[in-house]
C-alpha cells in the first residue's frame, strides 16, 4: 500500500474518489476505498475539505451518502473525545467482561493465527502501517472477545503501528467492538472473512456458526501472550533554530496544516513533543510519514521538545495553533478545527448524530 506525501498527489487521490463504487465495495479486500484517512488524521486535509470536493464533483448526494456517513464518523469520534476528554480511555458505558489477559496474544503480534487473511493483514500493518478498516473489526474481535484481552491493550498497539492512527476513532472504535461503547460485542465468523478477503478458508477456530462464538472456549493458539512494549525514538532528530519572539504557527502530530501556512511572515514550525510519545507511542514508520508530510511545507522548522520551551522562545502572542484535544496545554491564538457540519455535542449512538448532520450535508 502506497500513501504519497505529495500534496498534489494527496489532492489527485480526492478527486479519484468513486463514491458509488465506494457504497457497494467498500467492505471489501479490494474494494474502492479513498485511502484519504492517513491525511485526515494528520490534518493535511479535513472532513469538510473533503465533502466540499465531493460536492463540487457533481455527484448526487444519494450517491455520496454512505461515503460521507463513514467520513461523519471521524468527526463523531473527534466530537465525542472533546465532551469525553480522557474517558475514552476507559471503558466508557460498559465494563468488558469477561477480561482474561492485559496482554496481547502473541499469535498477533506474530501474525501466527492461522488465519490467513487475518496473518497477511497483520504483516501488511507492519511493514507498510496500513490495515483495511474492515479487517482492524476482525483483529480487534479476535484480541477483545475470543482471545478475552482488554481492549485498551489491543487499541495500544493497533494505534502505534498505523499510519492514520488517530486516538479517538481507534480507542473509541475498540470499545465498539468489544461492548463497553455499544450494547453488544462485534463478532465475525471464517466465512464472513472468506467472503469478503477473497480467501476460501476452514477448519481454523473461526469456522464456526455465530451462535457459537460468544460462548467459544480461548483457542489453544491465542493462549500464549506477550507483553507489547514500544518507545518512540525521537533522539535521532536535530531542532532546527527558531527564530525567536517571531509569530509562528505551530503544526504537531494531529495538524500539519497546508492551508494555513501559505504566508511567507509566519515562521512554521513542527513541534515533536517527547511526553506525547511517550504517552502514545507510535511506530518509527508513523514518525517518517509524518516529516515527509511536513517537508512538504518549504521552511518548516523541526522543534523536538515540550511547548513550554516553544512558549518561552517565541511568547504567547506570538503563537498560532489549532484546537485539538491533545494541544489542550498549549497557549497562544487558537484557531477552530474545520468541520463537516455545525453540529456539536454528546449524542448516544452514530446515528443520532448522523440524522442531524445529513440535514445540513444534503446538497439535493
Amino acid at each position: 500500500m502506497n500513501f504519497p506525501t505529495s500534496y498534489s498527489e494527496i489532492l489527485e487521490r480526492i478527486e479519484q474518489i468513486d463514491v458509488e463504487a465506494y457504497g457497494r465495495t467498500r467492505n471489501f479486500k479490494n474494494g474502492a476505498v479513498s485511502n484519504l484517512s492517513p491525511y485526515i488524521s494528520r490534518g493535511i486535509i479535513s472532513t469538510k475539505f473533503v465533502y466540499d470536493n465531493i460536492k463540487a464533483s457533481g455527484a448526487s448526494f444519494h450517491a455520496a451518502e454512505k461515503f460521507l456517513q463513514e467520513l461523519a464518523w471521524r468527526d463523531y469520534w473527534q466530537l465525542l473525545w472533546l465532551v469525553k476528554g480522557n474517558a475514552i480511555f476507559k471503558d466508557l458505558k460498559h465494563k468488558q467482561s469477561p477480561v482474561m489477559s492485559h496482554a496481547m496474544p502473541r499469535a498477533i503480534l506474530e501474525a501466527k493465527t492461522g488465519i490467513k487473511a487475518i496473518d497477511e493483514a497483520l504483516i501488511t500493518i507492519k511493514e507498510t502501517g496500513y490495515m483495511h478498516n474492515h479487517m482492524r473489526m476482525y483483529v480487534a474481535s479476535i484480541v477483545c472477545n475470543i482471545a478475552q484481552t482488554h481492549w485498551k491493550v489491543g487499541a495500544d498497539w493497533m494505534y502505534s503501528q498505523l499510519l492514520d492512527g488517530d486516538l479517538a476513532s481507534n480507542y473509541l472504535s475498540w470499545q465498539w467492538v468489544a461492548g463497553t461503547n455499544s450494547n453488544k460485542k462485534y463478532y465475525a465468523n471464517q466465512e464472513n472473512i472468506n467472503k469478503f478477503f477473497g480467501t476460501d478458508q476452514s477448519g481454523t477456530f473461526l469456522d464456526t456458526s455465530y451462535d457459537a462464538l460468544p460462548n467459544m472456549e480461548l483457542p489453544d493458539v491465542l493462549a500464549e501472550r506477550s507483553e507489547f512494549e514500544l518507545k518512540t525514538d525521537l533522539s535521532h532528530l536535530e531542532t532546527d533554530d527558531i527564530t525567536p519572539s517571531t509569530l509562528s504557527l505551530i503544526h504537531t502530530y494531529y495538524n500539519i496544516d497546508y492551508q494555513k501556512n501559505k504566508t511567507k511572515q509566519i515562521q512554521n514550525i513542527l513541534l515533536l513533543e517527547p511526553e506525547h510519545f511517550k504517552r502514545y507511542p507510535v511506530t518509527q514508520h508513523c514518525i517518517d510519514f509524518t516529516l515527509k508530510l511536513a517537508k512538504n511545507m518549504d521552511g518548516i522548522k523541526i522543534f523536538v521538545g515540550a511547548f513550554d520551551e516553544l512558549l518561552e522562545l517565541l511568547g504567547e502572542e506570538n503563537i498560532i495553533f489549532k484546537e485539538h484535544p491533545t494541544h489542550q496545554h498549549f497557549k497562544g491564538n487558537r484557531l477552530e478545527r474545520d468541520w463537516m457540519t455545525s453540529i456539536k455535542g454528546d449524542f448516544p449512538s452514530f446515528f443520532k448524530f448522523w440524522n442531524k448532520a445529513k440535514k445540513e450535508l444534503s446538497y439535493e
